[in-house]
């Protein structure tokens, strides 16, 4: 069974999944980075691959590729630091990243180093629905990799339907209709669209992404949802983090207490 499928067949609130940049802040600390989330108790990491026009991403998130990929981080690169993982690493793990660079790799062999290394799904913002039905479906059950599709609050319910219907994982869903980033606490737009959302009673479980950052907005997010994704918050603790296995480890005790 899909590490992913595990989770929420048993976990059903507050899951937690951190988003980091791969090779930032430093090229090699990836491996590190990823066995200290599991160690401060996430339940699912996902790991965005550096692209020069992330174009769903704020400042933040835009910076980290910009510094990763100064560094040296490449996909080729990434495969290479991700061989071997599973070895210390048994959290669900999902890749992040745009279009253009998977299909300039090639996207069977992108999907097939996938699962040599064990990653379990994937989420591609700018990969169209009718795209991944008709190109790419086939080629991600194959390699047994879970894809993700994103909605926002402008979704319309049958476009959220249809996303529910090809999904078989979870809906990311996306907090507000703007780039990611920490916001200030979660606005009562914001929660209308969560509650119209759970009324649907949808299929696939969802998480909560954009504008999470601490404790009080993961538990909102996960009142109602079965969890939240931290990413922007995350990255500028680890850009800040002198010694990064102790700061990751606090900044989530401190986001799950």
């Amino acid at each position: 069974m899909n590490r992913i499928h595990y989770l929420f067949n048993n976990k059903q609130e507050r899951v937690l999944s951190i988003y980091f940049t791969a090779g930032f802040p430093n090229l090699e600390d990836t491996l590190p980075i990823m066995e200290a989330i599991q160690a401060g108790g996430a339940d699912i990491i996902e790991i965005g691959i550096p692209y020069s026009d992330p174009i769903a991403d704020g400042p933040t998130i835009q910076d980290s590729n910009k510094i990763a990929l100064e560094n040296g981080m490449s996909m080729k690169k990434l495969f290479e630091q991700l061989r071997g993982f599973r070895a210390k690493v048994n959290l669900p793990v999902v890749l992040m990243g745009y279009l253009n660079p998977i299909i300039q790799f090639g996207m069977e062999e992108f999907c097939q180093k996938c699962k040599e290394v064990g990653v379990d799904g994937l989420i591609v913002p700018d990969l169209p629905m009718q795209q991944y039905l008709d190109d790419y479906k086939s080629l991600f059950e194959e390699y047994g990799l879970v894809n993700t599709f994103l909605i926002s609050p402008q979704t319309s319910e049958k476009r959220i339907r249809e996303i529910d219907e090809n999904t078989d994982g979870f809906i990311y869903m996306v907090s507000s209709h703007s780039i990611t980033g920490a916001k200030s606490g979660i606005s009562e737009e914001q929660i209308a669209y969560f509650e119209r959302v759970k009324a649907m009673n949808l299929k696939n479980p969802r998480l909560i992404g954009f504008g999470i950052s601490d404790s009080e907005t993961f538990t909102t997010a996960s009142n109602y949802s079965n969890g939240a994704i931290i990413g922007s918050a995350f990255i500028k603790k680890i850009k800040e983090s002198k010694k990064l296995n102790q700061d990751i480890q606090g900044y989530l005790q401190s986001v799950l207490n």
